[in-house]
């Protein structure tokens, strides 16, 4: 039977691909001829803006990426790649596995694990840790309550068989991500600086491999699939959910690992979205190189796959490989070891073309470097316009609001909200444990906290990111989120290196969407060039919307922040509890009359439109430099960022772990309920022993900042001003239960 798929493209079949008229034309200017349904296909993936950007890349070009750490900067390899001295380097990257996640949560949200932490060992790293930034709709809903079970299962699932702790995270709900869930996971490895493998390609026939799982029909166009919105039709999109297999990644780690030791190749990419196609071309395009490759070699799980099928499927647990020649018994005897295929599939060519063949027929041929980000592929600057929402949201003023009479009935009802109650449910899904290197399972911290055997030296971890903030100012809110992954950072003990991102948001020709894009890329670049974290990387992910009764809603801008730091020496490293029966509570940083924004404003008064709380960069920064001065002088006993809930919450939080109740004061010149459950930033709750009380003033007067004497840590109930708002031991358990039991509900 004739393959079609090699008869010429037509501008229809193009456009059902993904791709826009004018980038048909462009295709075939580029060839100097019509394409073919596969060599269509090829360019709908490569440029779509899953592996493109070319709706975001004039903005990201925008943000800091250098820094005294860096061994690889954004965009150069699979991860990015810090010094973390010692001979040793970290490997760390977040990417979304949203769409996926939306239609088969539990496979979506595994591939999506088992992919990020290929990113990590195929740069010849370790995976120590992982992390996951999560966002459902409303939680009593059947649709999310399937969703997140999913989810959660998926992850664990994957990451339990695969070995990595999880050591942070952080899950949020609200109604817009009711039909667009979002699944946001992070991965960070060690290796010695000096082993890194490049994610490249040269040298005239050296052959090229294909190792790991055999290729199927998953996943096939999940590039393009990601880059639209979802619908009623997405279900028909399932092929294009990948699935997953924890074990078989295991082995390919360690073979990986294995490979990194020796000097027998040139390089090494991830087979991710767009599969063959993307690890051909990236690989050569970096260095002027092409391929030849036999699509008949390639293992395959189905019989009869079309060669747009191997080129395209998202199988997982794959990886190319370039050998150097002479070196492939070497490479070979690698995988047999390991029980896994490895099969060279073509070779290396001069001239930067791409040629696949099936069945010694030539079947798609394509310049490599028109595929690749920074080559050939199309780069858009989109119009924006500020929304109407944002104007009415500065009118907002806190006397429109009656504080309540009872205070402790609100405290209840946050201690309770999904938001802010513990993610017990979800943390005791996940092995935290594994590997024995979380140093934060046993004692609670702002930020992961990583141990790195044999030194003195830990690193930290956090992912953050307020989207409500975001929603409502994206360049403040943004400039919040780094700020207090940074914030997380140091009050752990560390100090902050350097970020990497996953930005999730709407459809880009939205105006009002892209408006939200470019503020939020502001607000990234001011706060990491405050606080020196360069960007090493990340994922953009657009398209994150869709039709709710009869409305196209997009899901809040959400500007994921994933950050990792140093702990110069483990001694440095706080906890967020209490410690001591009697030490005293201080407020370092100043209270706002400002509920903005804040947990208690939008879910308990139901107010959705408010200004991003208050922030002060320059605070912010000042505040993060005394606090690790503090502890550097080993003042502080605990240290615990003001965030979501406010003030009592952190309390709250600080108290539980080693069961201290406190007895605090509020400040007679702040309405009571923004002094405790407003969310205003740069804020941190700390505890001394009361032999250094004299030194600590000294310290917190000769920097200026503002600072508040709060109370003490005393028996078992939360006395605010005399008021017992009830035992800790209560709400700790209200605080436990409560998302459980919304769950089962």
């Amino acid at each position: 039977m004739e393959d079609n798929t090699l008869n010429e493209a037509t501008v229809e079949t193009a456009i059902e691909l993904g791709l826009r008229p004018e980038e048909f034309d462009k295709i075939k200017e580029i060839l100097g001829r019509t394409p073919n349904f596969t060599e269509v296909s090829i360019y709908s993936v490569m440029w779509s803006e899953h592996c493109s950007y070319k709706n975001s890349i004039t903005w990201l070009k925008k943000l800091p990426k250098e820094g005294p750490h860096m061994l690889a900067e954004a965009g150069e390899e699979n991860a990015g790649l810090v010094d973390i001295g010692d001979g040793l380097a970290c490997a760390f990257k977040i990417e979304s596995h949203n769409h996926p996640s939306a239609l088969e949560p539990f496979q979506g949200a595994a591939t999506g694990v088992g992919g990020i932490n290929r990113d990590i060992f195929t740069m010849g790293a370790r995976p120590i840790a992982q992390l996951n930034s999560l966002r459902f709709g409303s939680i009593d809903s059947d649709r999310t309550k399937w969703l997140l079970k999913g989810v959660v299962k998926g992850i664990g699932s994957y990451g339990n068989a695969f070995g990595i702790p999880v050591v942070g995270g952080e899950v949020f709900f609200d109604e817009c991500y009711n039909t667009n869930p979002l699944v946001n996971a992070m991965s960070a490895g060690i290796m010695k600086a000096d082993k890194m493998i490049s994610a490249t390609s040269y040298g005239l026939g050296n052959p090229v491999y294909i190792v790991g799982s055999a290729t199927g029909k998953d996943g096939i166009h999940g590039a393009a699939f990601a880059s639209k919105d979802i619908t009623e039709e997405s279900a028909n999109d399932l092929p294009a959910v990948q699935v997953g297999d924890p074990f078989q990644e295991k082995l390919l780690l360690e073979a990986s690992l294995e490979l990194a030791e020796t000097d027998a190749i040139i390089g090494m990419q991830d087979m991710g979205a767009a599969g063959i196609t993307c690890s051909t071309s990236e690989m050569s395009g970096k260095e002027g190189f092409g391929m030849r490759i036999d699509l008949d070699k390639v293992p395959t799980r189905q019989e009869g796959m079309k060669p747009f099928e191997i080129l395209l499927s998202e199988s997982q647990e794959r990886m190319l490989v370039v050998v150097k020649k002479g070196r492939e018994a070497e490479v070979e005897a690698i995988f047999d070891k390991w029980d896994l295929n490895c099969e060279q599939i073509g070779e290396v060519t001069e001239g930067g073309q791409l040629e696949y063949y099936m069945g010694g027929q030539l079947v798609a041929h394509v310049p490599a470097e028109s595929l690749v980000l920074g080559g050939g592929a199309p780069v858009y600057e989109r119009e924006y316009k500020e929304p109407a929402y944002f104007a009415e949201n500065q009118k907002f003023k806190i006397e429109s609001i009656e504080e309540p009479k009872d205070l402790k009935e609100v405290a209840y009802f946050l201690i309770n909200h999904p938001n802010i109650a513990s993610k017990k449910w979800v943390i005791e899904q996940y092995d935290t444990m594994v590997g024995t290197i979380n140093m934060s399972a046993n004692k609670p911290t702002d930020a992961g906290i990583v141990n790195i055997k044999g030194l003195n030296k830990a690193l930290a971890f956090t992912v953050d990111c307020n989207a409500r903030y975001v929603n409502a100012n994206p360049e403040e809110g943004c400039a919040i989120a780094v700020a207090e992954a940074a914030r997380n950072i140091v009050c752990s003990g560390g100090e902050p290196s350097a970020i990497t991102n996953c930005l999730n948001f709407g459809n880009p020709y939205n105006p009002e969407v892209y408006w939200q894009f470019v503020g939020a890329i502001k607000g990234m670049k001011k706060s990491c060039e405050k606080f020196q974290t360069p960007v090493t990387g990340g994922n953009v992910s657009f398209y994150n919307q869709s039709m709710q009764n009869g409305v196209d809603v997009p899901v809040f801008p959400t500007p994921t922040i994933g950050m990792m730091g140093i702990v110069t020496d483990k001694k440095f490293i706080t906890s967020l509890a209490f410690q001591n029966e009697g030490d005293l509570i201080y407020m370092i940083g100043g209270a706002q009359n400002d509920i903005s924004s804040s947990e208690y404003l939008y879910a308990y008064h139901k107010v959705k439109q408010s200004p991003s709380p208050y922030f002060n960069l320059d605070e912010e920064h000042a505040l993060q430099n005394q606090v690790k001065t503090l502890i550097q002088a080993g003042m502080l006993n605990s240290a615990h960022d003001v965030s979501d809930g406010g003030l009592f919450i952190t309390l709250l939080e600080a108290g539980m772990p080693n069961g201290f109740g406190f007895s605090v004061e509020t400040d007679s010149d702040y309405r009571k309920d923004a002094y405790l459950f407003g969310e205003s930033q740069s804020r941190v709750v700390v505890s001394i022993n009361p032999d250094n009380q004299d030194e600590f003033v000294e310290h917190m007067v000769a920097s200026g900042l503002e600072y508040t004497f709060l109370g003490t840590v005393e028996g078992k109930e939360m006395l605010i001003d005399g008021e017992s708002f009830g035992t800790v031991a209560d709400a700790k358990h209200q605080f436990e239960t409560a998302l459980e039991n919304r769950l089962n509900s």
